[in-house]
């Protein structure tokens, strides 16, 4: 019996939330094994965090309810795990089955939850961290792992790891430490580290040539984006590893970067790409693998599949070689309801007509936004390259910043908006902040089922605000905006910082939502699948990002998507299974036959 619990049973404890010294240490009191005289749980004066002993935990799970700090998971893993453990960090600490399997001369994809062990797997994969087998008290030499890996892919990967002229870099997930490593002018960087003499090249694909005689510190999110790219693109390495490279991108630098990636593919060299965006990880990748598991507890990494069926394995959350289910809900992009609703249906819903008018930002930027209307219950998705003005557009609707010349007759309506960037150093707790703010939706059940639960906002109650990831701070700030009571809603790129499940659920809550309290919603947002499954119709944004830019009147989806993507030369068709947007490889005969029929978005 003991063997069997051993092996299909972890226990975590996250030390963050693990405070031994200001509880009653309830998880050892009501242990039963504990009380049978059993060291199942410990708690000793020394120790920081509490110890639980796999071996003779029997999952009865009172530690779990009675943890006052909700610091405790009792997790029942599948079946023949436990040998196929890659890394473990710790006693009662996250746990990694098995690895991505990358191959020479094509891009490997990664796909799965935010803490899940994508990033441990890119580090094992560099060489950046030695793969214990889950033995993190007596971890195996290097010939052991080997004999571990033998017969497999990984084992020839491993063998060029040791030897000594092997170099992988990853572009990591967090900018913040590019600033810290790398001091000085974008163009004195690059040309010190330009070892495969592509400054010139990569400064034009990737819109460098503007930003060349900035300081690395002084970047935005999105320059300093394309600027880490070319930084690794530009060094000769054995594996490139990019995590989340289209974070803070527009949709053609997205595909421009994925260019870039893809060019760096060689008969001997590996690329691993983690991307949340899955048509970009569509487009990029030439095979996938599906992290499941649960976040911060333990990831699976599934064997290699095709990029489409990879991708849709994701989304269904099943995998049918291991026929396992590991989400309840399958997720799919069906036309929303309201383009499908009758012309009869639609008179009923309020008109609200905005004018044509002009802002002028600085001394070079100027945007005008031509004459439209939208109507209650629709999601207006605004579209277009960063810079030309689309956060411009939502503040003038929500009456921070003022056209030019004139009294505008914009709709004087109650507005809750989503900023792009949210961000509160308030030391008060997420429960304090939403009581505060949107108590009456706070307390109400049909808002807590059918917003807080799907965006998980009740683990993360009694964190701090200033605690609080990226991801976790846009859940709360989406439930901010959609909690307060308003005539429309303006929401600024919801996707930053989610995963790629967080991202389906979060639009399938904002369009649940919309459609529940016939209320209109604009929306900026970069995510293509995110964006197609919001819009009941597009503004597309034109022009030259940062001086001259138009927004056009609100068209509809097929007109506004066919427009958008006409520009970035690109077209999208629909997958007969799920219904998510693909893009069309480039000169590809399904790209061929649809720019000739001028249908550069497909939408049966």
């Amino acid at each position: 019996m003991a063997s069997s619990c051993r092996s299909t049973r972890i226990a975590i404890v996250n030390p963050e939330r693990c405070k031994p010294k200001k509880c009653g240490q309830e998880c050892k009191k009501r242990c039963p094994v504990v009380k049978t005289g059993r060291h199942c749980i410990e708690v000793t004066s020394a120790a920081k965090t509490a110890f639980i002993s796999e071996e003779m935990c029997i999952g009865c799970g009172i530690c779990v309810k009675e943890c006052p700090f909700k610091a405790i998971q009792i997790i029942n893993l599948p079946k023949g795990l436990d040998k196929e453990t890659t890394h473990r960090y710790g006693v009662n600490t996250f746990k990694l089955h098995r690895l991505p399997t990358p191959r020479p001369g094509q891009v490997l994809g990664l796909v799965g939850s935010n803490g899940i062990g994508k990033s441990t797997a890119l580090k094992v994969l560099a060489g950046k961290l030695k793969p214990n087998l889950g033995r993190f008290n007596n971890p195996p030499d290097w010939k052991e792992i080997l004999t571990y890996f033998r017969g497999s892919e990984l084992q020839k990967y491993f063998t060029r790891i040791l030897e000594d002229k092997f170099k992988a870099i990853i572009k990591p997930q967090n900018l913040g430490d590019i600033t810290h490593v790398f001091q000085g002018h974008v163009g004195e960087v690059l040309d010190k580290n330009d070892e495969r003499d592509m400054k010139k090249v990569l400064c034009v694909d990737l819109e460098l040539n503007k930003i060349i005689d900035r300081n690395v510190e002084d970047l935005s999110g999105g320059e300093l984006q394309r600027f880490a790219i070319a930084g690794v693109a530009m060094l000769k390495a054995d594996t490139y590893m990019f995590d989340e490279p289209s974070s803070y991108l527009d949709v053609k630098q997205r595909l421009k970067a994925a260019q870039v990636i893809r060019s760096l593919l060689g008969p001997n060299s590996y690329v691993v790409v983690v991307e949340h965006d899955l048509s970009i990880l569509d487009y990029l990748s030439d095979y996938v693998c599906c992290l499941y598991g649960e976040p911060g507890a333990y990831g699976v990494v599934t064997l290699p599949f095709s990029v489409r069926e990879g991708i849709n394995i994701f989304l269904a959350g099943f995998v049918p070689t291991e026929n396992l289910r590991f989400r309840e809900e399958s997720l799919s992009f069906k036309v929303a309801e309201t383009q499908l609703e009758s012309a009869k249906d639609i008179e009923t819903y309020a008109r609200y007509k905005y004018p044509t008018m002009t802002i002028t930002r600085g001394s070079s930027f100027k945007l005008k936004v031509t004459e439209g209307d939208f109507t209650d219950s629709q999601i207006i998705v605004m579209l277009g390259e960063n810079g030309t003005g689309k956060t411009t557009f939502i503040r003038m609707l929500a009456g921070s910043l003022k056209p030019d010349g004139f009294e505008t007759d914009i709709p004087k309506l109650n507005v809750s908006y989503k900023p792009q960037k949210f961000s509160q150093e308030s030391k008060k707790t997420v429960r304090s902040l939403l009581h505060d703010s949107i108590y009456e939706k706070f307390t109400d059940i049909q808002f807590k089922s059918s917003v807080m639960n799907p965006l998980l906002i009740e683990q993360l109650l009694d964190k701090k605000v200033v605690d609080l990831s990226g991801g976790e701070m846009q859940r709360v700030a989406i439930c901010l905006c959609l909690g307060k009571t308003a005539d429309i809603y303006l929401i600024d790129e919801p996707s930053a910082h989610l995963d790629s499940e967080q991202r389906v659920i979060a639009s399938k809550v904002i369009k649940r939502f919309i459609l529940h309290t016939k209320k209109p919603a604009f929306v900026v947002e970069h995510d293509f699948l995110m964006a197609t499954y919001l819009a009941d119709r597009v503004i597309v944004f034109e022009g030259n990002p940062s001086t001259n830019c138009v927004a056009n009147s609100p068209q509809s989806l097929l007109t506004g998507m066919n427009l958008f993507l006409s520009k970035l030369d690109i077209t999208f068709r629909r997958d007969p299974t799920n219904f998510r947007p693909r893009v069309n490889k480039l000169n590809s005969a399904k790209d061929r036959e649809q720019k000739s029929a001028g249908s550069y978005y497909y939408l049966d």
